[in-house]
Parts: C-alpha cells; sequence; structure tokens
C-alpha cells in the first residue's frame, strides 16, 4: 500500500486510488503510523526527502518499528548519491542513525541515470543490539511495546527485532499460501490472544456467505468495483473471500473493536487503524463498495449517526454500493437517512441493507430515492 502527505503534493495520493492501487494520506511527523509493529515486508520511499535522523532518529524509529525483522527499507533521495555538502551531510547522519539501529546496507547504487538508491535489512535477532557499545537509542520496554499505536507519540527508543516472550520473527511463507496459513495470535500491541479455531472459522463464514449472497442476492455489478473498504475487517476474512477477483479491500480496524491488524498483515492482506467518529484520510469519492458488519450499534453509542451516513457518503463514488450487516433494528436506522441522502436502498434477508449512490446534488431536481 502507498501513503503520502496532503502537502504540495497531495493529488499524488487521489491520483494513485484513481489507477486502483491501494493508498491513503498519512504523514511520517509527530505521531506514530496507523499500523501495528512488524508489519511490512518491505519499506519503499523515493525521491525521499524526510529527515530521518530529527529529533534523535525518530522518523527512521518508526520505520524501525513498523519493519518486519528481516524485512527491506529501500531509499531513493539526494543524499544517496548527490555531493553537495547537504547531502553528505544528511547521508552522513543517516548512515550514523542505520549503524545504531543495526539496519545492515546491502547494497548502495546507481541507475543509467546516475540517480542513487540504498537499501537497509533490519536484523532478525537481538544480537546486535546487547552488542551495541552505546545504548542510542536505547531499547524500548514491553510497556512501550504494548501501547497502542492510535495518536501516540513517535518513540525515542528503538524496538528489539524479538519481544523478550520470544516468537514473532518468522518470515511469512510466500502468497497466496500466506492468506490460510497458520498464524500467530498475540498482537505486539494487545495481550488479547486469538484461538485459530476463531481465525478458521471466520474464514469459513464469510467464504459461505459472500458466495451465497454477495455475489448472487445483491444488485451490485461485480465487475466494476476496482476497491472495496471494510470498515470493521475483523481477521480479514471478507477480503480473503473475494481475494480472486479483480479488486483489492481496504482492511480497517476500527479502534474501539479487538486489535486484529497483526493478523491481517500476518495473511498478506493491508489494513489500518481508525475511529469512525472521525473523517478517514482518504479523498472524497474514492472508493466502489463500503461495508460495514456489526459496527454500526455500538458506534452510535459515541457518535451521531447522521455524521456516520455523511462520512460514509463522502468516501464513495457516485453510482456505486454501501452494505450494511447488523439486527433489523440497526438497518432501520441507518435505511431513512441513506434514503435522505437520495441513496436507492433494499433490505435483504432482514440482515444487510443494500443502499446505491445516487449521481443527486443540492439544487437538482431529481426525486427522492
Amino acid at each position: 500500500m502507498s501513503f503520502a502527505p496532503k502537502d504540495e503534493h497531495e493529488a499524488q495520493i487521489q491520483f494513485a486510488l484513481e489507477r486502483g492501487i491501494p493508498a491513503f494520506l498519512a504523514v511520517i511527523g509527530t505521531q506514530k503510523l496507523p499500523f501495528p509493529d512488524n508489519s511490512f515486508d518491505v519499506i519503499h520511499c523515493a525521491r525521499c526527502r524526510v529527515h530521518w535522523y530529527a529529533d534523535g532518529g525518530k522518523p527512521l524509529l518508526e520505520l524501525n518499528r513498523i519493519l518486519r525483522p528481516g524485512g527491506y527499507y529501500i531509499w531513493s533521495a539526494t543524499p544517496v548519491y548527490r555531493k553537495d555538502p547537504r547531502d553528505i551531510d544528511d547521508w552522513n547522519a543517516v548512515v550514523a542513525l542505520t549503524k545504531s539501529i543495526c539496519w545492515r546496507t546491502v547494497v548502495r547504487s546507481r541507475d543509467i541515470n546516475k540517480i542513487g538508491v540504498v537499501i537497509y535489512q533490519k536484523p532478525t535477532s537481538n544480537s546486535c543490539y546487547i552488542e551495541r557499545k552505546n545504548n542510542e537509542p536505547p531499547l524500548c520496554s514491553e510497556s512501550d511495546r504494548s501501547r497502542f499505536p492510535w495518536y501516540k507519540p513517535l518513540d525515542s527508543c528503538l524496538f528489539p527485532s524479538v519481544p523478550s516472550s520470544g516468537g514473532g520473527n518468522s518470515w511469512p511463507i510466500p502468497w497466496p499460501e500466506r492468506l490460510n496459513m497458520k498464524h500467530s495470535t498475540t498482537s505486539n500491541n494487545s495481550s488479547i490472544q486469538f484461538p485459530q479455531e476463531k481465525i478458521d472459522s471466520d474464514t469459513n463464514y464469510w467464504k459461505g456467505l459472500v458466495s451465497e449472497v454477495y455475489l448472487n442476492e445483491f444488485a451490485v455489478n461485480w465487475s466494476s468495483v476496482r476497491n472495496v473498504m471494510d470498515m470493521n475487517a475483523g481477521f480479514g476474512g471478507f477480503a480473503a473471500s473475494i481475494i480472486d477477483r479483480p479488486l483489492w479491500v481496504m482492511n480497517v480496524v476500527p479502534v474501539d473493536q479487538p486489535d486484529t491488524l497483526h493478523i491481517i498483515f500476518n495473511r498478506g492482506l493491508i489494513g489500518v487503524y481508525h475511529d469512525w467518529c472521525e473523517s478517514f484520510n482518504t479523498y472524497p469519492r474514492t472508493y466502489d463498495l463500503l461495508h460495514m458488519s456489526h459496527l454500526l450499534g455500538p458506534l452510535t453509542k459515541r457518535c451521531h449517526i447522521i455524521e456516520i451516513a455523511a462520512e460514509i457518503d463522502r468516501i464513495l463514488r457516485p453510482g456505486r454500493w454501501f452494505v450494511l450487516q447488523d439486527t433489523i433494528d440497526v438497518i432501520r436506522k441507518m435505511d431513512p437517512v441513506l434514503r435522505s441522502l437520495h441513496y436507492k436502498t433494499q433490505i435483504v434477508k432482514h440482515q444487510f441493507l443494500l443502499a446505491t449512490k445516487g449521481f443527486w446534488r443540492p439544487g437538482s431536481t431529481d426525486s427522492k430515492s
């Protein structure tokens, strides 16, 4: 997945989404990124002038946190290949920082246009950290590791590759086998354990439900769906059930639900943490289908249903679909709200609300759906 800040290059994420590439707005600044520890196999940053060594190296320490042990960081920027005084100073600072966090330099080279790239690898064990002459940056404690990365400041300490409890450093098996492999069921950011049987049951549940209902009984033109957002992704079972279709799924794990995002990443899927009482970091009209399963009831205890509907409407492209799976009471609360926004709605099997967004705009003469 791709991300970039909303700055002078703000349109690049919108372009990526329109091209069918998974992307969202984010920034490496003062707060942690909305991902669990040890999530990504590779992190890539091209034409990248982030000051990784700033503030004691906190930005690079954040990349170290979310990079899987043994994972690679690919960096291309002027300090890698230019010899201007400023670039040389930046390069020397990054060299010192990467050595201090035990990243191995795999290669540093230039292409035919003399644009340079350097590839680093994160260690798979803690031996290098222990053998450092200077304990800078210091190793994080287990209590630091347990902090949920939502609205939390960047760390000034270094997360070891292997926690003291052990495990967590195995490299995933290749795709697509990793989608259905046995997974680590304990989060680095939580003490909650999930029985493997529960994950397997969830996978089988969504496989059957999608096959029987979603693909056969919903008035959805699946051939036109390029991207999907699962607003309450759980273990990623819904995304896994449509993995053979030519689309991608953004799996969202709400911050007030069980922390399952590490399992989603271990399966080779993508996702983020989010609080649906806030706006999601994407541009308007960038998703073809939004899916919400058994989340709206508890969510409306913290924020108003109209605010949630307005955010759904902002994200969804005209002519596309919102699917709500919930109790009939919750469905009957959302149905009139969406119809007031000129959605065409249909209740299916007394447990699904299928809503199609129209092309209506305020001031138009179209009648209500």
